[in-house]
């Protein structure tokens, strides 16, 4: 597991109050007085929480007090230390640990690299190509297997890889 877990990317400011919207990775990391890290080694401290939606948080980090300021967050990726996430329930990975899997079928065809993975209502593998181009591969039972030993066992749709 690394030493840094990403907890969500903060999104548009939400009011007047200094509070901005975020799509958590774990919602208990923004518990008021929990400590997070910007990409710029910023450590943000959680002032406030609450529900937004049925797609997320509104949160409030101390030192931000009105919307200006928090705009100056849209965008930032913060994380969280390693030690205040739950392991991964079975079926879940760290993105950390997926990127740098070969992709191959399941006739052992190599398929490139995974490189990223897209996150939302449906996650996305996006996997590297020998010849310079990138796939987006729906991470679906139907399509990926579990990964194991470096590899990740794709069932692309025809012409996917094409």
């Amino acid at each position: 597991m690394p030493d840094r877990i990403p907890a969500g990317r903060l999104g548009r400011p939400h009011g007047v109050r200094g509070e901005v919207t975020v799509l958590p990775s774990d919602p208990s990391l923004f518990a008021p007085g929990a400590e997070l890290h910007g990409e710029d080694g910023q450590i943000l401290t959680v002032r406030s929480v609450r529900p937004y939606r049925d797609r997320g948080l509104v949160v409030g980090f101390t030192g931000f007090a009105d919307r200006s300021a928090a705009e100056t967050l849209r965008g930032v990726v913060v994380s969280a230390a390693a030690g205040d996430v739950a392991d991964p329930a079975p079926g879940e990975w760290w993105i950390d640990d997926l990127i740098g899997l070969e992709a191959v079928t399941a006739d052992g065809t190599p398929l490139g690299t995974l490189v990223d993975v897209v996150a939302g209502a449906q996650d996305r593998l996006v996997v590297a190509t020998p010849a310079g181009g990138r796939v987006e591969v729906p991470f679906v039972a139907d399509l990926v297997d579990e990964p194991e030993g470096g590899e990740i066992v794709m069932r692309p749709p025809a012409g996917l890889f094409e």
